[in-house]
Formats: structure tokens, C-alpha cells, sequence
């Protein structure tokens, strides 16, 4: 064994032992965390023995709340390069502080996609199907083989990067332009491809005519621009609260611009697809109605739907506002568009493509408990890994875990 790479897990090991220590709120919220994880994990042992008949799924609705879930996070993870763009095209070093915390979020959220999708397989153990050039899926013709290349790739992009420049603050180097520029620029590049893809694997579906638009695309990029750095933001001061790290709020109110045009493009396009929808009143225009208005006594999705509009609208208004540069109803507003986007790009999006079914079935959508526990498992499960990254990295950012400084005592 190399001396670099003793070097390399001794600085692993000093990390890994900096996330059994910490106050008493950090073993609260890592008890609580893994608690609901394990709730999680029970719900996917009842389902993995019985099978998807736990849920809610059909035969006609064979996508349900997990592939929700997993549309949400994959713009939580592509909203990562909206924090690499500024500093590393535009030399805008107002977000140089946060880019790793974002990165190490996106590795977090790929994770919970992958996740996502395990769960939703009635047979994970056939997942190697889905590997290209080991399984037999199709691939380059099939898109799902696609959105198994780029999530794949993001996640190591991401991991790379935010694995050799906290290395090397820690050994206090200047990181070497070659390991870490050319991965930066393929992630950009990446991080658009990874929703891109997801959307085609949706548009590409010519059975489902509620998904057959060109700006399902940029709606899913619209849409993660909000709520990606939206959630960084209220990340962010929790952060800077309970950690020595230092986050200016000119970072915070950088972020609040992104999120500020983001989301008034996000509400004009979804109001392009609405005008499309139902000023057209084609046969196609069913699931739409089905989703805003119910059809034929059915009105299982109503609710989710203006709830999701009501506070994209409230969260815009917000935002337009000049008292949104204060933080708190900059927090609010984050909060609503947050919770309506997860609304209108799960529930809102996934579902009413099956309602009616291709021959006309009024087959409704409604999620078990156990669905429930599984997606609040792997959310858990997430935000555990997150939390895990920061206790890891944020000590080499402010200095205090250098190869000369003490452990911390057991």
C-alpha cells in the first residue's frame, strides 16, 4: 500500500470518526432520522415478502408515489449546478462557500433516486436488466436505460469532486486543476441531462398524451431551479446555526434570485401547458380535467392539484415582494414552493398520465400507509447520509480537522 493512499484512508478514518461526536440536538435528530428509516425498511421487508400489492398501484396505474418522489429529487439534484455556474463560469465568488454543501446534497439526493426506483421494482433482484451491456434492456433505443447511465454518472462526478477538494483543504493544497476543472464542467453539463433525460423518459411514452409536450423538459428544469436552492437556503442557516461555518447572507440572497426567476418561469410554463390543455379541449384533454376538476364523479386528485397552485402562487407573490430579502418570509416562501412543487411534479404530473387508462378505465390512484413509511424511510435515510456529509466535511472547511490537529476524545 502507496503512502498517498495510506494518507487517504487515515483522512477517512478522522472523518468517519467525527460523526459520533457532536450535542445532544445532533444525537436527536440522527435518533429520529434513523428511526423513521427503520419504520421504512420494515415497510419495504412487508412489501419485498407480499409484493406491490401493498400498495396503491394497478394494473392501470402502475406508477405511483415512489416514481413521484423520484421525479422531485432528480431536479433536487440537478438544482446542484446552479450553485457551480456562478462561481466556476462567472468567476462570482458570492457562492464559493456553499458549492460543496450543495454537491454533497446532490450525491445525497442521487442516492434516495436510486432508492426510489429500487422500491418501485416488483423484482429488485433483476435490477442488472437495467445495467446497459449486461442486461437486455435495449439500450441505446431504450430511455430508462439513458436514466440509469446519467443518474450513475452524477452521482460519481459529484462524489469525485467533493471528495478531492475537501481533501485537499485538509492537507491545506491548492487542488490541482486537472482532477477537478474537467469533472466540474462534465457535471454542468450533467446536471442538465439528468432531468432532460428523466422528462424524455416521460414525453417518449406516446400511450400517455398528458405527457406528450416539449416543455415537460424545461417545466422539470424550471421546476428544480426552485426547489433545489430553495432547500439549500433553509439547509444553509440551519448550517450556519449549529456549526462554526460561516454562510454570508449575500450567498442566501444570491440564491433567492435564482429561486426568484426560476419560479416565475416554472408557474409560466405550467400556465402555457394549462392554456394548451383545455383551450384546445382535444380528446386528450381528459387526465388534465380528471386532475383539476375531476371526471366522471372521480376527484381523487383535485385537491392535490389546486393545493400545489394555491401555494406556487403564494410562493411567487412572495418572492416578488421586497420583503422576501428578509429571511423570514424568504423561508416561507421556500417552504410553499418546496411543498407545491413536490405536489405538482409528483401527484400533479406522474398520476393523472394513467387516469383514464388507454382504454377508458376510471381506475383512481390513492397511496397505502405502507407507501407512506417507505417514502418517509428513504427521505429519512437521505437526509441521514446529508447530515453524515456535512458532520464529515464541514470540520476541514473551517480548519478544525487538519492532519496536525488532536482527535476528539471518545
Amino acid at each position: 500500500m502507496t503512502n498517498a493512499l495510506k494518507d487517504y484512508l487515515f483522512f477517512v478514518g478522522r472523518c468517519a470518526r467525527e460523526t459520533i461526536h457532536g450535542d445532544w440536538r445532533y444525537f436527536l435528530w440522527m435518533t429520529a432520522l434513523t428511526a423513521v428509516a427503520l419504520l421504512g425498511l420494515n415497510a419495504y421487508a412487508k412489501q419485498f415478502v407480499i409484493g406491490l400489492s401493498v400498495t396503491g398501484m394497478s394494473d392501470q396505474v402502475s406508477w405511483g408515489l415512489y416514481i413521484a418522489n423520484f421525479t422531485f429529487l432528480v431536479g433536487m439534484a440537478a438544482a446542484a449546478v446552479m450553485l457551480v455556474v456562478p462561481v466556476y463560469i462567472y468567476k462570482d465568488e458570492t457562492l464559493h462557500d456553499v458549492v460543496i454543501l450543495g454537491e454533497l446534497l446532490a450525491v445525497a439526493v442521487i442516492i434516495m433516486c436510486l432508492l426510489f426506483v429500487t422500491v418501485d421494482l416488483g423484482r429488485p433482484d433483476r435490477f442488472w436488466h437495467m445495467i446497459p451491456g449486461i442486461g437486455k434492456f435495449n439500450w441505446p433505443i431504450s430511455m430508462l436505460s439513458w436514466d440509469v447511465i446519467v443518474l450513475n454518472v452524477y452521482l460519481v462526478l459529484n462524489a469525485h469532486i467533493c471528495g478531492y477538494l475537501v481533501y485537499m483543504v485538509y492537507l491545506k493544497r491548492k487542488p490541482a486543476p486537472l482532477w477537478y476543472i474537467p469533472f466540474v464542467f462534465t457535471a454542468i453539463v450533467w446536471a442538465f441531462s439528468i432531468h432532460t433525460v428523466t422528462a424524455f423518459l416521460y414525453v417518449g411514452l406516446g400511450g400517455r398524451p398528458y405527457w406528450n409536450s416539449a416543455i415537460i423538459a424545461p417545466r422539470f428544469l424550471a421546476s428544480a431551479f426552485t426547489a433545489g436552492p430553495g432547500f439549500l437556503i433553509l439547509t444553509l442557516q440551519i448550517i450556519r446555526r449549529v456549526t462554526k461555518y460561516r454562510i454570508d447572507d449575500k450567498a442566501l440572497l444570491m440564491l433567492r434570485s435564482i429561486v426568484q426567476v426560476s419560479m416565475i418561469i416554472n408557474v409560466f410554463l405550467l400556465f402555457c401547458e394549462l392554456f394548451k390543455e383545455f383551450y384546445t379541449d382535444s380528446a386528450h384533454v381528459a387526465s388534465a380535467k380528471y386532475l383539476f376538476f375531476g371526471l366522471h364523479g372521480h376527484y381523487g386528485l383535485v385537491p392535490w392539484i389546486w393545493t400545489a397552485m394555491v401555494l406556487d402562487l403564494v410562493a411567487l407573490v412572495l418572492l416578488m415582494l421586497p420583503q422576501s430579502k428578509s429571511l423570514k418570509y424568504l423561508n416561507l416562501a421556500c417552504g410553499l414552493a418546496i411543498v407545491g412543487i413536490w405536489i405538482e411534479k409528483g401527484m400533479g404530473l406522474i398520476i393523472p398520465a394513467f387516469v383514464p387508462s388507454p382504454l377508458g378505465e376510471m381506475v383512481e390512484y390513492f397511496p397505502t400507509l405502507n407507501e407512506w413509511l417507505i417514502c418517509a424511510g428513504i427521505w429519512a435515510f437521505g437526509m441521514l447520509l446529508y447530515t453524515l456529509f456535512l458532520k464529515m466535511t464541514i470540520p476541514v472547511l473551517t480548519g478544525d480537522l487538519t492532519p496536525t490537529s488532536p482527535a476528539p476524545a471518545d
